[in-house]
């Protein structure tokens, strides 16, 4: 049985995620554990007014305590209904770090709603919390769009490196049942005389995962154009290790898995040691 921690952060309910935990128990047995974050942190905004009046301020904080109360009981209704295991954590404070990279390595898998993780707080995705999250995140993760719909093909990004192998074992090792679907591993670069990395080797190990698999090799610059391209496919599954790196490092960098988020069109796994 696998422990999928579904995270929540936001006015919303995070039903995308909701949605792919169903689909994952036709084939598998699933415990689900909620941990539901406030979307706005009151306390900052109290030592702010302190020399004021901070009544109203407390009222907004008890109103986004009730919020997270409702949302804690559709998740185990939403449980309850399709005979899903749960447990819910008892927090209802503000943004953690900690205590998110705490029930992280405790499970398996993260499932995270792609467009409203603390969209309160920046609609732009992926904002600084869900950047912040994929980094810290002491388990795979799967940043779901809210209109998920079953997943018929798998994109797995590859560039050679440690991550880019990683995440596709996670993935292996994670959704045995989805790796009979056809997929393709993708290595992106501007250079159109690059080769895939370490291709002999990688055709080694795949061979032996996938039942149905073919290599493209995408000549464009990726953080502009990857987007773009995948876009087109439908029902599809991207797994990428690219968030591996230091949330600073994004700072004028849009990475290509960055631009998939940020267009809610398709779940990412993103997986890195």
């Amino acid at each position: 049985m696998k422990q999928v921690l579904i995270v929540g952060a936001g006015h919303e309910f995070p039903k995308g995620p909701f949605a792919f935990l169903h689909s994952m128990q036709e084939n598998e047995r699933v415990h689900a554990k909620g941990l539901f974050f406030r979307p706005v942190d009151y306390s900052s905004l109290i030592a702010a007014g302190a020399a004021s009046n901070i009544a109203p301020i407390m009222e907004l904080e008890d109103n986004e305590k009730e919020l997270i109360a409702t949302h804690k009981a559709m998740f185990a209704r939403q449980c309850e209904q399709h005979h899903t295991p749960y447990s819910l954590h008892e927090n209802d404070g503000a943004w953690d770090k900690n205590l998110l990279i705490k029930e992280s390595r405790f499970a398996d898998l993260i499932l995270i709603s792609g467009e409203n993780f603390y969209a309160e707080a920046d609609r732009s995705q992926p904002n600084q919390y869900l950047r912040e999250a994929l980094h810290h995140a002491e388990c795979p993760v799967l940043v779901i769009p809210e209109n998920f719909t079953a997943v018929q093909h798998l994109f797995m990004a590859y560039d050679g490196s440690r991550e880019s192998i990683y995440a596709i074992k996670q993935f292996c090792y994670l959704f045995p049942d989805l790796i009979d679907l056809p997929t393709e591993i993708l290595n992106i670069h501007e250079d159109a005389g690059h080769s895939i990395p370490d291709l002999e080797s990688l055709q080694q190990f795949t061979q032996r995962k996938f039942d149905r698999m073919s290599f493209s090799k995408l000549r464009f610059n990726a953080a502009e154009y990857f987007s773009t391209w995948i876009s087109e496919k439908k029902n599809v599954l991207l797994v990428s290790g690219s968030f591996g790196r230091s949330t600073l490092s994004y700072v004028g960098k849009r990475s290509f898995a960055q631009g998939v988020i940020h267009d809610h069109q398709l779940p990412v796994f993103i997986a890195h040691s």
